[in-house]
């Protein structure tokens, strides 16, 4: 049995009907968005089965793109959860079929509040589409299921029409990235967005000495200092240089070289810094990448040493 062919037809059936649906897509669209963006408290969606557990996907879509959105279960809602509608809010019912027992038994309560309804379902004729305020079809010629019996493309047109529906909404709020971080701070684009290199940096037992120390004592406090490096400063405490492990191997082939040469005749007098530590993080990451450095260290404008931030502390940050 070829199974790549048998998968190849599946994705070429499902793609096919949703280019299908969003070649009729029509006015209906944009009534839906106005719907919701005129609605003062929650986009609440339900369904049943499949159709519930893509409503589920639906609906946290939409909340963490800027709609205030839940999933309600018609069941749950039977049987009390009904008190989490408000006058305020507005439904997003999912039934295929359009007559789902659970979900048709829950529509009289709603709209006995008036509550506006956005219906998805095959027909418009449905008990589910005359009950809807605005209907959005997910009609299909047929499922990828060979028994249709299971729902494949039906639900992954469901899916797709509910993206579209959250991106139109983002469109119409002018839903930002700096927006979407605020509902993902522990994502990867809240990391990039929130995070300063003052959260990150190292301020305790820096590797610093003077720039009269020897490159042997140096190299002791390199050492301790687990950084790779050493930073160098006057005596008025303010960066002169850095000595990496890098400068020490190339150190090591002059033939000057010497442990009791001071640790300056070897630094580099010219270190990359950052006098600003309230930038972002992910600002510095360009640093680093840009310089190809492994450490920057970071000064106040007077070049006094505040901290440093190494490139582990950005990966291990997720700073990307």
């Amino acid at each position: 049995m070829d199974f790549i062919k048998i998968a190849k037809e599946v994705l070429e059936l499902e793609a096919k009907e949703l280019l299908s649906s969003a070649n009729l897509l029509g006015n209906e669209i944009e009534e839906a968005v106005s719907l919701i963006a005129n609605i003062k408290g929650k986009l609440i969606v339900t369904g049943v089965g499949k159709s519930g557990l893509v409503g589920a996907k639906i609906a946290a879509t939409l909340a963490s793109t800027g709609t205030s959105s839940f999933f309600l279960h018609p069941t749950e809602a039977m049987h009390g959860d009904l008190g989490m509608i408000g006058k305020d809010d507005g439904i997003l019912a999912i039934s295929y079929s359009g007559e789902s027992e659970e979900l048709i038994n829950i529509l009289p309560h709603i709209k006995r509040f008036d509550i506006p309804l956005i219906g998805m379902a095959r027909d418009k004729k449905s008990s589910l589409g005359k009950y809807s305020d605005v209907f959005l079809p997910i009609a299909i010629e047929k499922e990828a299921c060979p028994l249709q019996a299971a729902p494949t493309c039906s639900t992954t047109l469901t899916l797709a029409l509910g993206d579209a529906l959250a991106v139109c909404m983002m469109k119409k709020r002018g839903f930002a990235k700096e927006d979407f971080a605020s509902f993902h701070p522990g994502g990867s684009l809240g990391k990039r967005l929130f995070i300063k290199v003052s959260d990150l940096m190292r301020t305790k037992n820096l590797p610093i000495v003077d720039q009269n120390t020897s490159l042997k004592n140096a190299i002791v406090t390199m050492s301790e200092g687990r950084l790779g490096n050493i930073l160098i400063v006057d005596e008025k405490g303010k960066l002169i240089g850095l000595l990496s492990d890098g400068d020490l191997r190339r150190a090591l082939m002059r033939e000057d070289f010497s442990l009791e040469a001071t640790v300056l005749d070897y630094a580099c007098l010219s270190p990359r810094i950052l006098d600003d530590s309230n930038i972002l993080a992910s600002e510095a990451l360009l640093l680093v990448e840009e310089f190809k450095i492994q450490l920057l260290v970071i000064t106040d404008k007077e070049r006094k040493i505040e901290g440093v931030l190494h490139i582990h502390d950005l990966v291990e940050a997720g700073i990307k």
